[in-house]
């Protein structure tokens, strides 16, 4: 169902304090709280004693306490206190999720922890560079993951779902080129000579033809980067009203997925009516994807097994997508089963020796 050894955004950095927090990240259940030193940690929010969730306790110096029984568990997982006895069983001890906080997000490895490269987090900068101005939104989708994905690799929906806010009727009429580096797929679309959508050119305060773009790049599984603008004709990308939107999306169950989401600008950075009105309409984007979303995860449980999507040139960015991810997971999937023949065997491999052998896709191209 999900590919683990990724990171994925647990919360805001604001929603881990000393008191613990509830997620659910990939149908793992993980209680978030910070140390004395502000420093956050991710455990499996389940008591190693009798399966009591953690987050229903409290925080004490830099453990977390079951609100059961009293046991306690620190930043390394191990129990530190058991009230009822002074020896502690060697078995007391929950599993740990490696933890990176950057530019506001508290993200997670979910996989092994010997395959954990914080290099391997997005950049997000933008969020927390003074030179841009950054408007955000967390929303819960009722649908899965992958919904999501394909809605951000393929834009055209702009044209028919967003009329008001970020859409136009030209968007689907301008081809895309679709590039593959590693697990990152970018669709990129230039449209020019074309008016900028509503809420840009309220909020840029310009009117006229311009060159627009957006380039969406996935970092398969859990974000997309859109490097998205207004441009002079015939003028370079950098030199024009640049927007850089980032999507963490981060499986719940098979069902639904938090989307973390934050819309950085280089103009109008000190309009605080400019941010508002921002604010307002790009919540109104969400909202109406958020519905389509519902509505498309209904239409898939309940259609046929044997019926599957009918795919045309711009959903080139999806369907490779969605290759890599296969990859992804079937790496996974061979991974445990051969350490589970191993484990069987008598075999001395271990899972995070398994994972070491998981190879990355190696596809790169152009579309």
């Amino acid at each position: 169902m999900y590919v683990l050894n990724a990171w994925y955004v647990a919360a805001w950095s604001n929603e881990v304090t000393r008191e613990p927090a509830a997620r659910t990240v990939c149908e793992l259940p993980i209680v978030l709280y910070r140390r004395q030193n502000g420093q956050a940690v991710a455990l499996v929010d389940r008591c190693a004693h009798r399966g009591f969730p953690l987050s229903s306790g409290r925080v004490v110096d830099d453990s977390v306490e079951c609100g059961y029984h009293g046991f306690a568990f620190g930043c390394d997982g191990v129990c530190t206190r058991v009230p009822a006895q002074s020896s502690i069983p060697a078995r007391a001890r929950v599993r740990v999720f490696p933890v990176v906080e950057r530019d506001g997000w508290v993200w997670v490895w979910t996989g092994d922890v010997d395959r954990a490269d914080e290099s391997l987090v997005p950049d997000t900068h933008w969020m927390n560079d003074p030179e841009w101005a950054t408007v955000t939104h967390s929303y819960r989708f009722e649908c899965r993951a992958d919904l999501v994905h394909d809605n951000l690799l393929d834009l055209t929906h702009e044209s028919f779902l967003h009329q008001t806010t970020v859409g136009d009727d030209y968007i689907y009429e301008y081809g895309i080129t679709v590039e593959v580096d590693g697990t990152t797929v970018t669709v990129d679309r230039l449209m020019p000579g074309v008016e900028a959508p509503p809420l840009y050119a309220d909020t840029m305060g310009i009117d006229g033809l311009y060159d627009r773009f957006h380039a969406t790049e996935f970092a398969v599984p859990s974000h997309h980067t859109l490097h998205s603008g207004i441009t002079g004709l015939g003028r370079p990308r950098e030199e024009g009203y640049l927007i850089k939107v980032l999507n963490a999306i981060t499986p719940i169950d098979e069902h639904t997925c938090w989307y973390y989401y934050a819309f950085s600008r280089n103009f109008g950075i000190d309009n605080v009516e400019a941010t508002e009105n921002l604010r307002i309409g790009l919540g109104t984007v969400l909202d109406e994807d958020a519905e389509a979303l519902r509505l498309q995860e209904i239409g898939l449980r309940t259609r046929p097994a044997n019926e599957h999507d009918v795919l045309i040139a711009q959903d080139a960015g999806v369907a490779k997508a969605r290759r890599i991810m296969a990859q992804l997971l079937k790496a996974e999937k061979d991974a445990a089963e051969t350490v589970t023949t191993g484990t069987r065997a008598g075999s001395p491999a271990s899972p995070a020796a398994a994972s070491a052998r998981v190879p990355a896709p190696a596809a790169s191209g152009r579309a």
